[in-house]
């Protein structure tokens, strides 16, 4: 997780690892790594988007409530979000809701 938020402008990334360095980290178990492999399988993401795979399997397997992104283009995508969802409960998995912090803090 640091790796990716260490990225891009220098200043920028100092302030993501600040805001994250108190977060606890969720492990990629086994179960992590095949629910990602059964989205991409599934094509409910292109198999080029393993990393972003990853990040649902995670947040799934582990039970979280919201995955919070900026990546419209695989994860918070109107057309991928049902096939997403359906791969994560045919595998036993209650998805997270999938949305971006715009969307999580609309009072709307």
């Amino acid at each position: 997780m640091t790796a990716e938020a260490a990225e891009g402008n220098a200043e920028a990334a100092d302030r993501r690892l600040t805001a994250i360095a108190d977060l606890q980290l969720l492990q990629a178990t086994p179960e992590v790594m095949s629910l990602a492999e059964k989205l991409l399988h599934a094509g409910a993401l292109p198999r080029k988007a393993y990393g972003d795979a990853f990040h649902i399997a995670i947040s799934a397997v582990h039970g979280m409530d919201y995955l919070l992104t900026w990546n419209c283009k695989h994860i918070a995508n109107a057309v991928m979000r049902p096939k997403i969802e359906a791969v994560c409960m045919i595998e036993g998995y209650a998805p997270p809701i999938i949305c971006t912090p715009e969307e999580l803090m609309s009072e709307e």
